[in-house]
């Protein structure tokens, strides 16, 4: 049994099949459940989590979430392609796109060129033999949810191929995607992913958004152990405020400059 945050109690394989609906994954889950994501957030600000819980994320429709979301399902679910608006204007505060916004009834808009550029994107990922390699003869989207420090924790992994998970990114710096590792705490997640779905391996596949490039950069075992730390300190703070109610307003960041 799993047992979600808010008590309610759910069969593994029964919770598994909800999983693949966007709506509960994200929705329902996205409150009740934890992840890579709301860890990371937790170990920038417990303040912010409690915030996101209470009121919504401000930053989920940003820019760069959208075209990152889109770019994941053109190559990994290019099914849902066909439920999404493209509106073929030159930006989005024109008169044209924000009432095609209003027509869409929830469902996803973008532009015209935002399309163009992810199918550039998209096909120079299936146009590279070493890519294709790994996404060949692997499974896509593939949920999982389970508990691990008495806690529910979700995850979708991008795609698995045998005891390898491999997380498909997007990059405006192929060469900086180290740094970026470190600072958006994809090591947390790969340490979590692994965890979950019981796997040996994490690779990421990275595509470059301006010159295409393709990278591929396998987690080092050094890699994970620095996720597992941020992974049991995230794990520590929420369960000091959220389950013994401490109080949060009186977090205080500490540390020495030099």
């Amino acid at each position: 049994m799993i047992t979600l945050l808010n008590g309610d109690s759910w069969g593994k394989e029964e919770i598994l099949a909800q999983m693949y609906d966007d709506e509960f994954y994200y929705g329902h889950l996205g409150k009740y459940a934890l992840s890579s994501s709301s860890l990371k957030t937790i170990l920038k600000s417990p303040k912010t989590y409690r915030n996101v819980i209470k009121y919504g994320d401000p930053n989920s429709g940003s820019p760069a979430l959208s075209l990152g979301r889109l770019a994941h399902w053109m190559l990994l679910e290019p099914r849902k392609i066909d439920k999404i608006h493209f509106v073929d204007t030159s930006k989005k505060n024109t008169k044209i796109f924000k009432e095609a916004k209003e027509n869409a009834k929830g469902a996803e808009v973008f532009l015209t060129k935002e399309r163009k550029d992810t199918e550039r994107i998209t096909d120079a990922v299936l146009r590279n033999e070493a890519a294709l390699k790994l996404l060949n003869n692997s499974e896509f989207e593939v949920p999982e949810i389970g508990l691990l420090e008495g806690l529910p924790f979700r995850a979708k992994a991008d795609i698995i191929k045998g005891d390898t998970i491999i997380d498909y990114k997007t990059s405006s710096d192929l060469r900086g995607f180290r740094y970026a590792a470190d600072k958006y705490c994809y090591d947390l997640q790969a340490y979590l992913y692994l965890r979950l779905f019981n796997k040996k391996k994490f690779t990421f596949l990275v595509v470059d958004k301006g010159s295409t490039d393709i990278a591929i950069f396998e987690a080092s075992e050094d890699f994970i152990n620095k996720g597992k730390e941020k992974f049991y300190s995230a794990v520590e703070n929420y369960k000091y405020f959220f389950q013994d109610n401490n109080d949060i307003d009186q977090y205080v960041m500490r540390g020495i400059l030099w």
